[in-house]
């Protein structure tokens, strides 16, 4: 997969799943701005970047808020000369539990950094890819948006808005140039896992997870940084509105 000269925004960065898709974008050869609310899990990410013969930035960037959004893209057109990708990664969720039991401030942060975000990102980045023809958005969504699990009633539909979000943009702006799919990855070996789960992470508990995957595995951020990277280049130039399942088999 070949990013070479692309220009990259990476939110959520710092760790996980973020952490796993800057450096492999920058391994394929994309200059990448590295986006967190974590200033020091940012830059230390983009650190390693450099050491490994990359190049990167960080910046410090809260995606439910417009203005720090502005930012980020203004810092990552001065610092890096431009922008080809964006990839929405940045996201959160409610501890796994009863619907009713969610709070109203659980629920509006998980709208807001899940689903606000990509109004802010359409306003913000979509206005310059159509100027200059071209361009690429992959949102990080689950696959909870395509079969809830139990307990993540309202996390689930925040995913389920951005799945249908991607075909939506993807229709209206492929005849700018602009191509707009999505990953879904099946629950994952980051630090939110616990809250995924509602229980305490335990081999035990992991093991209750595991027997709903097909091939026994929780999906690992180089999983979801392949998918992502194959999706921004290239080699799937004729790909728009795509949802790819990243699961092990969990939605079949």
């Amino acid at each position: 997969m070949n990013l070479n000269q692309k220009i990259a925004i990476v939110t959520g960065g710092a760790s996980g799943f973020g952490a796993a898709i800057a450096q492999r974008m920058a391994l394929a050869g994309a200059s990448v701005m590295v986006a967190d609310l974590n200033a020091e899990g940012a830059q230390r990410i983009a650190e390693s970047i450099r050491a490994a013969g990359g190049q990167a930035s960080s910046v410090v960037a809260d995606v439910s808020d417009r203005a720090s959004f502005e930012n980020m893209v203004a810092r990552t057109r001065k610092d890096l000369g431009g922008l080809d990708i964006l990839v929405n990664n940045a996201g959160t969720t409610h501890r796994n539990k009863p619907a009713l039991q969610v709070t109203e401030e659980e629920f509006d942060r998980v709208y807001k950094v899940n689903v606000k975000s990509l109004f802010w990102a359409a306003q913000t980045v979509l206005p310059g890819f159509v100027s200059q023809g071209s361009g690429c958005i992959v949102n990080v969504a689950s696959t909870t948006g395509v079969r809830p699990g139990p307990g993540l009633s309202w996390y689930s539909g925040s995913k389920a808005a951005m799945i249908n979000l991607t075909k939506g943009l993807a229709l209206e702006f492929a005849k700018s140039g602009v191509r707009v799919n999505a990953v879904n990855p099946m629950i994952g070996e980051t630090a939110m896992l616990g809250d995924f789960m509602g229980m305490e992470d335990t081999p035990e508990n992991r093991e209750r997870f595991l027997m709903r995957i097909p091939l026994g595995r929780f999906t690992r951020p180089a999983d979801v940084a392949s998918a992502v990277t194959f999706l921004a280049s290239d080699e799937a130039s004729y790909l728009t509105g795509v949802c790819l399942d990243v699961d092990g088999g969990r939605n079949i």
